[in-house]
């Protein structure tokens, strides 16, 4: 993703991503979106949404910095934990979007699969 004048956005799934390498987990990509800044800090969740929001730019960038905003935060916070337990019985909701099932592991195989 491109924005003039900005850093650009490469958007990875997090399978094909060294996530050590960034100092996070397998367990926490499979629970909630990750945003790297350009200094190698990883946002997850709502902190995560917010920021990739405030990119954006325009009203988008409004409505991120209101999520980063400390009482509204909380909500966020809340709202996106709603929204990530449920995101497969949302419209478009796939199996692809269930999250895996307890002991699956993409790098053994072996485990469960999805």
């Amino acid at each position: 993703m491109r924005q003039p004048g900005r850093a650009n956005v490469h958007l990875v799934p997090w399978q094909f991503t060294d996530l050590a390498e960034l100092g996070t987990t397998t367990e926490r990509a499979q629970r909630e979106v990750l945003w790297v800044t350009p200094d190698s800090e990883v946002l997850g969740g709502a902190a995560a949404v917010a920021r990739w929001l405030r990119f954006r730019g325009g009203a988008y960038a409004v409505a991120g910095r209101l999520m980063e905003a400390p009482v509204l935060r909380t909500l966020a916070t809340a709202a996106y934990r709603l929204v990530a337990q449920n995101r497969h019985r949302m419209p478009g909701g796939s199996p692809a979007c269930a999250l895996p099932p307890v002991g699956f592991d993409p790098a053994r195989p072996g485990t469960k699969a999805l």
